[in-house]
């Protein structure tokens, strides 16, 4: 390398918050914990990932790194916020924050690949970016790198920010010098645990996604949900985030400097109205780089008259 891994290391957590990442951290690619190997795997047997079936795929991946990049070193976590400056008016239909904005897989992805080619300059490593359509565990490794802990909800929780934020990876062949894990936890707080409208949140950081009004909205394309979701659902037809929205950690979220996921018009305007009028052309065109094409035409209308009796 042309310089000390420390100065490496610097070099790139310096260029990460020039693209506009908000934390920026090392761990070693090692294997995942034996523990929270475990707790994935009984998540599984409990049938908590609900309809999410690719979760339980590729688990040898998911379990060490150096899988998705033969020869890795290192994990680089990093984090993106997108905590929306401006809301969705009164009378629309509540889309969660996070589809606010342009696809944050498009986003990340442009942004990751352009930092793993300034790493591949720099040290002349090998790099591979990843994005949560990786087999990665994201939040375990944003852990291990030091950027926050897992709360309750299940969500990655940065110290004094928030859990507002994209995750992103990129593992490299690069031997940089790890960051200390972060070891906070929710303490007593139990907030998320009482406020989730589905009772989704075990109060240990796991989530049963059969119960979770964010997976049942945006993952399952049944032509019915259980039939006590109408009644929890409220006007929301993509995501949930109250167990974001409640949390303490959350009190005082800055809001992203990102202009792609600032609100856009299609998302500020959708009405039960605009969404029965809908065709499944003006879908794709509308949500054409949204992640909120990741539903279906049908499901958005569905999801839009869970609480009338209007066939559709």
């Amino acid at each position: 390398m042309p310089f000390p891994s420390s100065d490496i290391a610097s070099l790139i957590k310096s260029q990460a918050m020039s693209l506009g990442f908000d934390a920026c951290g090392f761990a070693a690619a090692t294997p995942v914990d034996d523990e929270a190997v475990a707790r994935y795997d009984r998540w599984i047997e409990l049938g908590h990932n609900g309809c999410m079936a690719w979760a339980a795929g590729h688990r040898d991946l998911r379990r060490d790194p150096s899988m998705l990049l033969e020869g890795a070193q290192t994990v680089i976590s990093l984090a993106l916020n997108y905590y929306p400056s401006r809301f969705q008016p009164e009378g629309t239909l509540r889309v969660a924050y996070y589809a606010y904005g342009r696809d944050y897989h498009e986003v990340l992805r442009e942004k990751l690949t352009e930092l793993a080619h300034f790493i591949e300059e720099i040290t002349h490593c090998t790099t591979r970016p990843c994005v949560d359509s990786a087999p990665i565990r994201e939040r375990y490794w944003a852990q291990q790198a030091g950027l926050g802990f897992i709360g309750r909800n299940n969500c990655l929780i940065i110290p004094g920010k928030g859990s507002y934020y994209f995750l992103g990876e990129i593992v490299t062949t690069a031997q940089l010098p790890p960051d200390e894990p972060c070891t906070m936890t929710c303490g007593d707080c139990g907030k998320c645990v009482e406020t989730c409208p589905s009772g989704a949140l075990s109060g240990e950081g796991a989530a049963d996604a059969s119960r979770c009004l964010s997976c049942l909205l945006i993952e399952n394309h049944d032509e019915q949900l259980p039939e006590w979701v109408p009644a929890v659902a409220g006007d929301r037809v993509v995501g949930c985030d109250e167990c974001q929205l409640c949390c303490p950690h959350n009190a005082n979220a800055v809001a992203t400097t990102i202009e792609d996921f600032a609100l856009t018009d299609a998302v500020e305007t959708l009405t039960r109205d605009r969404i029965s009028q809908m065709t499944s052309g003006d879908f794709r065109r509308t949500f054409a780089h949204s992640a909120i094409s990741r539903l279906r035409p049908k499901t958005l209308r569905r999801n839009a008259h869970l609480n009338t009796k209007k066939d559709f």
